[in-house]
């Protein structure tokens, strides 16, 4: 299958504030963020990964949750690729060259999920693998009071993860690569830190709620560390967010706590840095794949080489960004949404030091036209062949 990038179609959304940007009209090439910095003996790739993709099917509107024997109607959905893809795609619409090792069935599922990915994100699948016969994971997301609840159906994929890299002679040449630490990537990842590859981790939540400290000795390899509040507060049993993170500090090199709708913090052991950075105010419709959105956009900062407090913030913007829209990857930010908001986050007044503390982004974004990006949408495709006249 093809898997060159292609422009997608605009959105028509309007922009009334900086909080409230829809999609920005317009087409053009893609942002890279790291032209500055590319030699020409670079590896192939800038950030590798590997996990599950779900089809991921959302519902917005909700008044709350629903009660036995009740029916609820909602004011939207959308259909995206989930999962890892929420990661892969933030990424990739960052201006950076990603490629992800998945499993994905031979059903309609399998299809929608690598077609956006390979054709309409540009994310590289050379490492990915298709399975008949092996039901592609489904989650359902309930938006509702800025929360959401789950309900997925999945089966383990027929092959892990290493097994799968092995197969195709290992991880790519990359920059960066990025795994769960309480997954078993130790053998691929492991290779590409040793191979000069930076490893980004963050860890789910655990099941057992027994969130052993051992864990954190895998960090020894990793570069940074990026876990939220609640898991980062259970490893290291202490009661703040700031505590949490200069217990991290000490096993990692650049340990992240994100702190939600109040932010995060950081410390970069290698430059002496540390930053509390605060959320930026929005109304969140879709918190769906916000974590993801804000890794994507510190990795992006970090492989741009930029301070640790300009990292924060960049990677809070993008995640702000995303949960004004529902779709989890599909609601990450393209260049021509973070451009937009910096034009009018400039002219509106009222904001205090929000445009002093974003002046850095005068020398980041593109200043030519650059594609716009897609968003979900209702169904997973409508049948067009025969219709066209």
């Amino acid at each position: 299958m093809d898997q060159t990038r292609t422009t997608p179609s605009p959105d028509n959304g309007t922009t009334s504030t900086p909080w409230e940007l829809g999609g920005i009209v317009g087409r053009g090439p893609s942002h890279d963020p790291l032209a500055s910095r590319r030699m020409p003996d670079d590896p192939p790739f800038d950030v590798f990964l590997s996990g599950t993709v779900f089809l991921d099917i959302i519902f917005t509107g909700l008044a709350g949750p629903p009660t036995n024997g009740t029916e609820i109607f909602t004011e939207g959905m959308g259909c995206s690729p989930g999962g890892i893809a929420n990661l892969a795609i933030a990424l990739s619409r960052l201006g950076l060259r990603t490629s992800l090792a998945a499993a994905f069935g031979n059903d309609v599922y399998g299809d929608f999920c690598w077609r956006t990915l390979a054709e309409q994100e540009g994310v590289d699948l050379s490492r990915s693998q298709r399975f008949p016969h092996w039901h592609s994971p489904v989650t359902v997301s309930l938006a509702y009071e800025a929360d959401r609840s789950l309900i997925t159906h999945a089966h383990e994929p027929p092959v892990c993860a290493d097994e799968m890299i092995a197969a195709k002679d290992g991880p790519p040449g990359t920059r960066a690569c990025f795994i769960d630490l309480d997954e078993d990537a130790d053998t691929w990842a492991q290779r590409a830190a040793a191979e000069g590859a930076l490893v980004f981790a963050d860890v789910g939540w655990d099941p057992t709620e027994q969130w052993s400290p051992a864990l954190l000795e895998r960090l020894r390899w990793c570069y940074a560390f990026m876990p939220n509040t609640p898991e980062a507060l259970a490893y290291t049993r202490t009661d703040t967010p700031e505590d949490a993170v200069a217990k991290l500090a000490e096993h990692v090199r650049v340990a992240v706590v994100t702190r939600g709708s109040k932010g995060a913090v950081a410390i970069d052991n290698e430059t002496g840095e540390y930053a509390d950075v605060p959320a930026l105010p929005v109304a969140a419709l879709d918190t769906t794949g916000a974590g993801d959105v804000f890794a994507a956009g510190f990795i992006t900062a970090t492989l741009a080489g930029w301070p640790l407090l300009h990292r924060l913030r960049f990677a809070n913007l993008c995640a702000a960004l995303s949960v004004q829209h529902f779709g989890g990857s599909l609601s990450a930010p393209g260049w021509a949404d973070i451009a937009g908001w910096w034009q009018v986050a400039q002219r509106v007044p009222g904001l205090g030091d929000i445009a002093k503390e974003y002046a850095f982004l005068d020398d980041v974004v593109p200043h030519e036209p650059v594609g716009a990006v897609r968003r979900a949408t209702a169904t997973i495709g409508f049948e067009t062949e025969g219709l066209e006249q």
